[in-house]
């Protein structure tokens, strides 16, 4: 089998960002790699997962449980494993992954209480590993980041205009709550935790791209 990496962190924690940095300087360094991002928006797969963030099932996250809307992000992933990297990474490849099944983790324990929280980790990662048969990651890097640059960061992405925003990027109550499993997870499944803000003259603001960069190549040295 092949090595899988995931960059997990809230939204507007550089994720996509910093896999393609990896991805970018790792082929520098002459691995060969695929690189992944969850949802798959471009895939027929993510149907259900665009409905569910568009708020076709109701205006805010907690409209759709925990283990309903797993499925949704679940399915998707199956699906890109089955046609697009499950074959390169069983022949020992190594794959990037935006988001995985540590997305599920993040968002829907945030809308359960938190004695339910292991329970329901048992259920996902049997769910996705066991019974449909998706790979677990071998490392899991957690970008953290403060809530409220993570907003200012998703504003600056969408230009301002936060009709742009999903239903969970605009529930900041949700967002909260997810930070909290976040920290959580990273914490009891032992992900890679890299801080990704500093506060510069008493406001908090993000690192260097490169600085974070620097961080989880020293995270994976040992798995390249």
């Amino acid at each position: 089998m092949g090595k899988l990496i995931i960059m997990e962190g809230l939204d507007g924690s550089g994720k996509g960002t910093q896999a393609e940095l990896l991805a970018k300087s790792l082929t520098e360094q002459g691995k060969t790699l695929r690189k992944v991002t969850f949802p798959d928006y471009a895939s027929d797969s993510s149907a259900l997962v665009r409905m569910y963030l568009a708020g076709k099932f109701g205006d805010r996250p907690d409209d759709v449980n925990a283990y309903a809307a797993s499925s949704f992000f679940s399915v998707d992933r199956y699906a890109s494993y089955k046609t697009n990297w499950g074959e390169f990474y069983r022949s020992g490849g190594l794959v990037i992954s935006d988001r995985y099944t540590t997305s599920n983790a993040v968002h829907q324990c945030s809308k359960l209480p938190p004695e339910q929280w292991d329970s329901f980790l048992n259920w996902l990662f049997d769910f996705e590993y066991n019974k449909i048969g998706i790979p677990a990651p071998d490392r899991v890097i957690y970008l953290a980041v403060d809530p409220e640059v993570s907003q200012q960061l998703m504003s600056k992405r969408y230009h301002g205009d936060e009709s742009k925003k999903d239903i969970q990027e605009k529930d900041t109550e949700y967002m909260a709550r997810s930070r909290a499993a976040a920290e959580y997870c990273a914490r009891t499944l032992g992900w890679r935790r890299i801080e990704c803000t500093e506060v510069q003259n008493g406001v908090r603001e993000m690192l260097p791209v490169e600085t974070i960069h620097d961080r989880i190549l020293h995270e994976i040295e040992d798995l390249l």
